[in-house]
């Protein structure tokens, strides 16, 4: 007979990145939340049936109600945003700019879930002198788990790309987690996978716009992208922007791993911050996938990665499709969690779960 499943709440889920790891580790995913509905339908869409609802979490009502209908669950999963952390000062954690935070702590307090998993940027880590963090560190030890919280790097984990974000872990029964360790980079055995890597099979779209549907133009070339293809027949949301051929004579200027500085002087004044005009490198991971679609370039094409791209580079698998506006797909893509990242964390989770 077999054991039953662990069971995963997931709060603020976006489009399914922490979903999707959790599924791909034997978690049985039975609700998830989130207020946009481009991200509602994407993620149902993809696991095929209605977990995902459209609730707004800024409402106590709604927070309550929720917490009570997942009781028993095994674990708790949450990405909430904390735009209220960076304005208010240290200690004013009640700032009504953070009732999306402080919902993820209700339903937790409410629901009592086993394990409890809750991913930030690392800003958070060391924002008024680690203050923020110690605070939400206190908060769950008061609900009675053991926490400890940790910032990683998703490249460390096999995704093809740095993405550095801040996680806490929380259990419950004094069970401690044993934090995963890095299986790729510098100080593991396998190199950091890279963008080309990620991505050069797929076609490169230098003469044609694409359309959804479109069939793969060459087999996979690594291993990686064989994973993400798993048995996928046909590419979707791989769409190229049109760009002016003043823009293009401008990416091109950008060499593989430049950025804004490389370009010559009176050219794209009107962006220069640490992100704008960012090539990626074909031989590294590239720089952090964000929400927006104009800030990074491919590393051998001179035009924006399409949300099929950044997609990959972000562990999403290619039958993974994503609804909504070119813009709102972006968004799904940039805000997630990777699933590999996701599915790494779960596994450690299950082993101390055990």
């Amino acid at each position: 007979m077999n054991a039953k499943r662990l069971t995963v709440a997931d709060l603020f889920s976006g489009a399914g990145g922490l979903s999707l790891g959790f599924h791909n580790a034997g978690f049985e995913i039975t609700s998830a939340v989130d207020f946009d509905k481009d991200s509602v339908t994407t993620f149902n869409n993809f696991f095929g049936e209605q977990i995902c609802r459209p609730i707004d979490l800024s409402k106590t009502a709604a927070v309550q109600e929720l917490a009570r209908s997942i009781k028993g669950v095994d674990v708790l999963v949450a990405g909430p945003p904390c735009q209220g952390f960076s304005l208010t000062g240290p200690r004013r954690f009640e700032d009504p700019r953070n009732t999306l935070y402080l919902a993820a702590l209700e339903v937790a307090r409410i629901a009592k879930p086993r394990a409890v998993l809750i991913e930030n940027v690392r800003g958070m880590a060391n924002l008024y002198g680690g203050e923020v963090r110690r605070e939400v560190e206190r908060r769950l030890i008061h609900l009675g788990y053991t926490v400890d919280s940790q910032v990683l790097d998703v490249a460390d984990f096999g995704i093809p790309q740095h993405r550095k974000r801040l996680f806490f872990v929380a259990l419950r029964d004094r069970k401690v987690f044993e934090w995963p360790t890095p299986t790729f980079g510098p100080s593991a055995l396998n190199a950091f996978r890279t963008s080309s890597e990620a991505i050069s099979d797929l076609p490169t779209l230098q003469h044609e716009s694409g359309n959804e549907g479109m069939p793969y133009s060459l087999p996979p070339m690594s291993e990686y992208q064989a994973k993400m293809r798993n048995q996928s027949m046909q590419l979707h949301n791989h769409i190229a922007t049109k760009h002016s051929d003043l823009v293009k004579a401008v990416i091109a200027h950008v060499p593989p791993g430049g950025n804004y500085r490389d370009l010559p002087p009176g050219i794209g004044d009107s962006r220069k911050f640490n992100v704008a005009w960012t090539r990626y490198h074909p031989d590294r991971p590239a720089s952090t996938i964000d929400t927006g679609h104009r800030n990074h370039f491919h590393y051998a094409l001179n035009r924006v990665p399409t949300v099929r791209e950044n997609a990959r580079l972000q562990s999403f698998p290619d039958s993974f499709v994503f609804s909504g506006t070119r813009t709102s797909q972006n968004r799904q893509v940039g805000n997630a969690v990777p699933p590999l990242m996701a599915e790494v964390l779960a596994r450690a989770i299950a082993k101390s779960l055990a």
